[in-house]
């Protein structure tokens, strides 16, 4: 209790106002590589072809690595419906691009430079796809289907010929009946929109085989353990093989809780033999990681004259975007939200995120309340 109405100093302040924290990309190994993440540039399609002599051949590359390289070319969080690695030599799910962001080569150089002019270089083949902007275009019959190739789904069963990728449905009392006895019928829609986390350092880390075999990654994250997990699953080893550690974080906000440059890092120190980093730029990072999901609300309360809430209707989509990263957790918290703290007699909630071609949302500040 004696700390109770003290003012405790930060046990890491004193190394960040002197400069002595290490954020990841302040770490440097000795002899290390670069990596370049190469980007689909392509909302929607199916790759046929990726096209890496030239950049193989480029001045300083070490390696280029596509899907083929990928020992189990699938992650995610909480469900793994995305590919480390789309592209052709793997799975045939992993062909299918859809997310201008999507990884679809690893370029490994001698120096940063030479990393990202041979990245350039990279050339993909694609079967264009329609694309699918917005999760009411997504829900429409005929929309052409994001993920209807099954996978490891932990919540039942879910209709692969659907673009939703969960629903929720609360019930209580007769909302009919509850709107038809109310004095006052209030109905609008709301819509809430995607939001950057915009944390200080972007994406970045250092990967390297210890002298005992084991795989480290030195990064900026939020699950250190499911991040092993995701890693060590990507590249068919056990979870003891990886390690990861987290220096100075340099914000996060939710925007860290997902995989970015992690099982990339892992996978090019693996093949190569040699430590590698990565700096992402700050376009990069804007670009690829997750947002804030985009809500859109249709509420419909009643109330008697005396101020009494006698029903409440919620309608709730949320835009999750090429893949389902952590929205199954945000939709259920803005489902708990959105009737606030009164008790209601008649209540109907129904609620479902759904797959598009924009960014994947997750995790951000208030995870799912503020839209709910």
């Amino acid at each position: 209790m004696r700390a109770v109405g003290s003012s405790l100093p930060r046990i890491d302040a004193a190394d960040k106002v002197t400069g002595r924290a290490l954020y990841p990309g302040d770490i440097d190994r000795p002899g290390q590589l670069w990596l370049k993440i190469v980007f689909a540039g392509f909302a929607h399609g199916r790759i046929t072809a990726v096209h890496t002599a030239q950049a193989q051949a480029a001045p300083g590359v070490a390696a280029v690595l596509t899907a083929a390289d990928v020992p189990v070319n699938e992650y995610g969080l909480i469900m793994p419906d995305q590919p480390v690695l789309c592209g052709v030599g793997s799975t045939p799910d992993a062909a299918h691009v859809r997310w201008e962001a999507d990884h679809v080569a690893l370029v490994i150089a001698e120096t940063q430079a030479q990393a990202e002019a041979a990245a350039k270089w990279v050339r993909v083949d694609y079967e264009p796809l329609p694309v699918v902007t917005g999760p009411f275009a997504a829900l429409q019959p005929g929309a052409p289907l994001l993920h209807p190739q099954p996978f490891a789904f932990p919540y039942g069963e879910r209709d692969w010929n659907s673009n939703v990728l969960h629903s929720y449905r609360i019930a209580r009392g007769d909302v009919e009946a509850g709107l038809a006895q109310a004095d006052v019928v209030v109905e609008a829609t709301y819509r809430t929109h995607a939001q950057e986390h915009a944390y200080l350092q972007p994406e970045a880390g250092v990967a390297h085989v210890r002298p005992d075999g084991r795989i480290e990654v030195a990064c900026a994250g939020q699950w250190m353990h499911e991040e092993r997990r995701q890693i060590a699953h990507a590249l068919g080893l056990p979870e003891e093989q990886i390690v990861v550690r987290f220096p100075a974080i340099g914000g996060a906000f939710g925007g860290r809780e997902d995989i970015s440059v992690q099982i990339a890092l892992a996978l090019a120190a693996w093949k190569t033999g040699r430590p590698v980093k990565v700096v992402w730029s700050r376009e990069e990072s804007i670009v690829g990681h997750h947002k804030r999901h985009p809500y859109t609300l249709r509420a419909k309360w009643g109330a008697t004259r005396e101020g009494r809430i006698v029903a409440a209707q919620m309608d709730v989509t949320a835009d999750a975007g090429a893949y389902a990263y952590t929205s199954t957790k945000v939709l259920g918290n803005a489902v708990m939200a959105c009737l606030g703290p009164y008790a209601i007699p008649n209540v109907l909630v129904e609620a479902r995120a759904v797959y598009t071609n924009n960014c994947p949302s997750g995790a951000f500040r208030g995870f799912g309340g503020p839209q709910g």
